[in-house]
């Protein structure tokens, strides 16, 4: 059997930057092993994984070490892939997911927006340990959604935060959001994930399902520019639509081949 595999780097206009997913378009769905041995052969952050249906798309997305519940950056990448190397036709794509719902990816220009479930997060004892994982830096709050979210001072201090990844991979979320004000964008974030195989997500879609309600609340605007900081750094514009996100980034492709199996 080849199965068609593209991968690319998202929320970037530049080779070597964003956040890299795989792509793997499929005529049906494989097994559930086979998809998730492919995604630890490719040891991404995310592989995902397509099947055409009467409406637009079914989207599956793996880590390294389980099916994860959405994803932000291979989402995009999909899209991106459908749009250039797949001939989908117009400028809006379908996708149906099994615990995101549906997903609707529009061509604006350069940019793909992807509109998201909000996942607004709420205050929260921080569980013993999560603080002291992510350094001596003090969080002016801590949240919780999908993921753990703390909130910082300013840009420096995330950029300055050394995780200990080992007591992140014992926490009972999927992952770890920091934030705090940006210098020359609206806020910037890290994302920290080593349960699921990923210590930091160069950048994170899903998280900004969280980050988004945030900070339009706080800064009193619906339509946002972000930084994640990354040492690859990823550019988002984001907009609050109500009980929806709008999530834009730009992506760039970087291999085509075929798996062997």
């Amino acid at each position: 059997m080849r199965i068609p595999i593209f991968q690319a780097d998202a929320f970037t206009d530049q080779l070597f930057g964003g956040n890299p997913a795989a792509i793997c378009p499929l005529d049906n769905w494989l097994p559930e092993e086979i998809m998730q041995k492919i995604a630890i052969e490719n040891n991404l952050a995310e592989t995902a994984f397509f099947v055409k249906n009467e409406n637009g798309y079914k989207l599956r997305w793996f880590t390294p070490e389980y099916e994860i519940d959405l994803c932000g950056h291979a989402t995009l990448a999909a899209a991106h892939i459908l749009f250039t190397e797949l001939g989908h036709k117009g400028n809006v794509i379908n996708f149906e997911t099994i615990k995101a719902g549906a997903l609707v990816v529009t061509k604006e220009g350069d940019k793909y927006a992807m509109d998201f479930p909000s996942r607004p997060a709420i205050h929260i004892e921080p569980p013993i340990g999560l603080v002291e994982a992510l350094g001596e830096i003090q969080p002016v709050e801590v949240l919780r959604s999908r993921d753990y979210f703390l909130v910082y001072d300013n840009e420096d201090e995330i950029q300055d935060i050394s995780p200990d990844f080992f007591a992140l991979s014992k926490m009972d979320t999927i992952g770890v959001i920091v934030t705090s004000p940006g210098k020359s964008v609206d806020f910037v974030s890290r994302f920290f994930a080593p349960g699921a195989g990923i210590p930091e997500d160069p950048v994170t879609g899903s998280a900004h399902c969280n980050l988004i309600p945030y900070w339009a609340d706080k800064l009193g605007k619906k339509q946002l520019h972000a930084y994640q900081l990354s040492s690859r750094k990823g550019e988002l514009w984001c907009e609050l639509a109500g009980e929806r996100v709008i999530i834009k980034g730009k992506a760039v492709t970087y291999l085509k081949g075929e798996i062997f199996i």
